[in-house]
């Protein structure tokens, strides 16, 4: 009869498989341990709970246009020092660590391209780039942007993911709520649409300028949008502040934004509003 059991053995460090670190992730809202090849194409939206994983500016590029008709502009636009600004270390250090880190200039890519065979001029902000902060090359990559959607009569998408106006930079920084709000009135009065995307966070000097001028502003369920954060608010006011406050439900109840877009549904919605604003070829 031993020819029929298989002897028991404890297991060794030669038998147990190795599996990549990365090959599972756990949802950050209900906890689900989820495949990350399965994750990310259902757009990194949890399956169980429709969380809403932050993605980077390349994703949303894939998720957002046709396939290859992305031509980015600017690419190479990257930030001084005109401040020679140093708190824990200099700004230029935090520069070079964050374009090693991202493999980008800076924390905007812009470009012209088509979303479901409408011409757009797309740009999106990459939170990875020192938290997607709004310096000059910014402002002015976004300036430039609004300047050749209206040489190309072409609606304006842009996509926001930002800790607010980068602190390294100063006045420069805030220089840029002004010129941007400036060439969105431009698009305004040249009767081109221009689509806001709110993603988490969008907060500071980048919510108090472009991103809250859209003809439609939209925002991922969940997203945190604001100036000031929570915490700040409630130690200024004293005050408790109440449930899902500046989350993106929050905001809409509240006349804040236009729609709330689960991101799988996105791409579809922007394109339809495209069409209703005669931004595009109807249907």
């Amino acid at each position: 009869m031993a020819w029929f059991r298989k002897p028991k053995k404890p297991l060794t460090s030669s038998d147990k498989r190795d599996l990549p670190s990365d090959v599972f992730v756990k949802c950050d809202g209900c906890g689900e341990i989820l495949y990350r090849e399965k994750l990310a194409q259902g757009g990194y939206v949890c399956p169980h709970c429709a969380h809403h994983f932050r993605i980077s500016a390349d994703a949303y590029i894939r998720l957002l246009l046709d396939d290859d008709s992305f031509q980015e502009t600017e690419s190479e636009l990257t930030s001084a020092d005109p401040l020679e600004f140093t708190d824990l270390k200099p700004y230029v250090d935090r520069l070079v660590a964050a374009r090693k880190k991202t493999g980008r200039a800076d924390a905007i890519r812009t470009g012209r391209a088509t979303l479901e065979e409408i011409p757009v001029a797309l740009g999106v902000m990459d939170f990875a780039f020192i938290g997607g902060s709004m310096g000059s090359v910014v402002g002015e990559k976004i300036a430039r942007l609004g300047r050749l959607a209206l040489e190309e009569g072409r609606p304006l998408i842009l996509v926001s993911a930002s800790g607010g106006a980068r602190m390294m930079e100063g006045i420069y920084s805030l220089m840029q709520m002004a010129k941007t709000s400036a060439v969105l009135a431009r698009l305004h009065e040249a009767g081109l649409p221009f689509v806001s995307i709110l993603t988490h966070p969008t907060t500071g000097g980048v919510t108090a300028s472009f991103a809250m001028l859209g003809d439609v502003n939209l925002v991922e369920p969940g997203a945190l949008v604001g100036f000031a954060g929570p915490r700040v608010i409630e130690e200024t006011i004293r005050q408790e502040l109440p449930d899902g406050f500046q989350r993106a439900e929050f905001l809409l109840e509240h006349g804040m934004v236009d729609q709330v877009v689960d991101r799988r549904e996105l791409r579809a919605t922007t394109a339809r509003l495209l069409r209703h604003m005669n931004g595009g070829p109807r249907e």
